[in-house]
């Protein structure tokens, strides 16, 4: 039993080699034990014994002939060079007189390192012995029959393999031939559909083009005229200029928006939207121009690359070998995506053009309307400003009321601080009299040192002064407290009046001097 399990131990084979050989091996193992019970059943000659190892191996040769050809081959049995029957089964154990087993093998020499239980199954069980340079031999008989049998059969294989693809060969030469004349041909009318197409769109665009080119030299004249008009209308935009840079030299409280800014800011923004609004109209036809330009070019060159697709022959001299060229390029559009981006740029030709035309149309009456616009923007910015005006002026002299009456309020507090002083010093004389008269008190002699009614009075008397003068100081300082808040209110107002003179003085001196110089709607209107 060990014996077994030692024979069927793998050593350095993987686990899946192990399993595949094991299985392979217990076939092998039941049908020959199938083939020993049939050879049990029968009847055999007595006193007959079977030499396996002499039946497994070939007898030696004496001659030139070879062992095969010296023996009678069984009848409807292989040659004896082929797998036999008695490979499939395991070799008996056989002990000569020595006491060795004569299956097997024995070293050479004490430096041998060969496994010596080699058997007929160590082939299907992975137990092949180590082979170097000491061993005797690697394979068994068996294992050279098959090999012969593999050899004979692969031959025999690729012999019925090459007449196989011969005929496959010859038939696949005429159909590829028809097959290929036919897509050619098929290829060549479809590029020449696509190159109509592409012929057709290229037409419309260049058409597109033209009609584009031509708008946008109507919006540069166009253009030119609006700007040759805005040179009249420079002298309100300065103005309205001027007065908001005044108008940030105010002082920070004063530095509001107001309405009278945010009408100078309107007319700013008036005069220089009309012009804004042609030059972006300007870049969206350019933009949309060089757009379908670029459509066009690359349909133009698409055109010249299908003509010429079209008029190649078989016979031409410019046919080369391109296997990188069946590949599909990153990005490629569909036929679908291809006709929609044609219409899409065409669709959005038109409508620019549509849209510069009805902005021409527009500019017509818009200077006009503009200097209209202009002049009573003017009369609003000069309303806010006179109306701003009125209100600082208001605000400054109710300021100035302000700082009269706490300057009055100032001299009142500061004389009550100093009589409040003055009331704190008159306590001190009638606080030092009656803790002198306490002090001799204490001057009396023994029993004469009586806690009597007059030391009750003076005690009480400290008391009531230390009281009073607490009294006449937490007055005192809530009137320094008011004193110093009236200081500080004075020194607010007396900022918030320059702050306001200073506003009135931009304002009505500087900006509404600057604004009495607005043309009039005649002037605006460059008559």
């Amino acid at each position: 039993m060990e014996k077994a399990v030692t024979f069927l131990r793998p050593i350095h084979w993987h686990q899946e080699v192990l399993w595949y050989n094991l299985i392979k091996m217990s076939l092998v193992i039941v049908q020959g034990n199938l083939l020993m019970l049939k050879v049990q059943d029968t009847p055999q000659p007595e006193n007959r014994t079977v030499d396996t190892q002499a039946a497994c191996q070939p007898a030696p040769c004496v001659c030139d002939t070879p062992p095969c050809q010296q023996q009678p081959q069984a009848e409807n049995g292989p040659p004896c060079y082929l797998p036999q029957l008695k490979d499939m089964f395991p070799q008996p154990e056989t002990v000569t007189a020595e006491g060795q087993d004569s299956q097997k093998m024995g070293v050479i020499g004490p430096w041998a390192t060969g496994r010596v239980d080699w058997g007929p199954l160590s082939g299907l069980t992975g137990t092949r012995p180590v082979v170097d340079k000491y061993s005797i031999s690697r394979y068994s008989e068996g294992e050279w029959r098959k090999h012969n049998a593999d050899v004979l059969g692969g031959a025999d294989k690729e012999t019925h393999h090459a007449n196989v693809v011969n005929f496959n060969g010859r038939q696949c030469a005429a159909y590829t031939a028809a097959d290929t004349d036919k897509k050619q041909s098929d290829n060549t009318k479809r590029l020449s559909q696509r190159a109509h197409d592409v012929h057709r769109s290229k037409v419309d665009l260049e058409r597109a083009v033209i009609s584009m080119a031509d708008e946008i030299n109507l919006m540069e004249l166009q253009r030119q005229r609006l700007k040759t008009a805005m040179g009249v209308l420079r002298m309100p935009e300065s103005i309205a200029g001027e007065c908001l840079d005044r108008r940030t030299g105010r002082l920070e409280p004063d530095l509001v928006r107001d309405k009278a800014e945010e009408e100078l800011v309107k007319i700013r923004d008036l005069m220089g939207r009309m012009l804004k609004q042609m030059e972006e109209q300007l870049k969206h036809d350019k933009a949309i121009k060089q757009r379908t330009e670029m459509d066009w070019s690359d349909k133009k060159e698409v055109y010249d690359i299908e003509a010429t697709n079209v008029g190649l022959r078989n016979t031409s001299t410019t046919l080369l070998f391109k296997p990188g060229a069946t590949r599909f390029p990153e990005g490629q559009s569909t036929p679908e995506s291809w006709e929609h981006y044609t219409k899409e740029n065409l669709g959005l030709l038109q409508a620019e053009l549509d849209r510069s035309i009805e902005l021409r149309h527009f500019l017509e009456s818009f200077l006009a309307d503009m200097a209209r616009d202009l002049r009573m923007q003017a009369d609003r910015v000069d309303a806010a400003l006179a109306m701003r005006i009125a209100e600082t002026n208001e605000v400054r002299q109710r300021l100035e009321n302000e700082l009269i009456k706490t300057l009055r309020r100032i001299a009142d507090t500061e004389k009550l601080v100093a009589d409040m002083k003055q009331a704190i010093r008159n306590q001190d004389a009638a606080m030092k009299k009656a803790q002198t008269r306490l002090d001799n008190r204490m001057l009396r002699p023994r029993q004469e040192s009586c806690r009597d009614v007059p030391q009750y009075g003076l005690v009480s008397e400290v008391k009531s002064i230390g009281e009073s003068v607490s009294a006449l100081k937490a007055q005192l300082q809530q009137a320094e407290e008011s004193l110093q808040g009236l200081l500080t209110t004075r020194g607010d107002l007396e900022r918030e009046i320059i702050v306001k003179r200073k506003s009135l003085y931009i304002d009505r001196d500087r900006c509404q001097e600057i604004r009495s110089h607005y043309p009039s709607t005649v002037a605006l209107t460059g008559n």
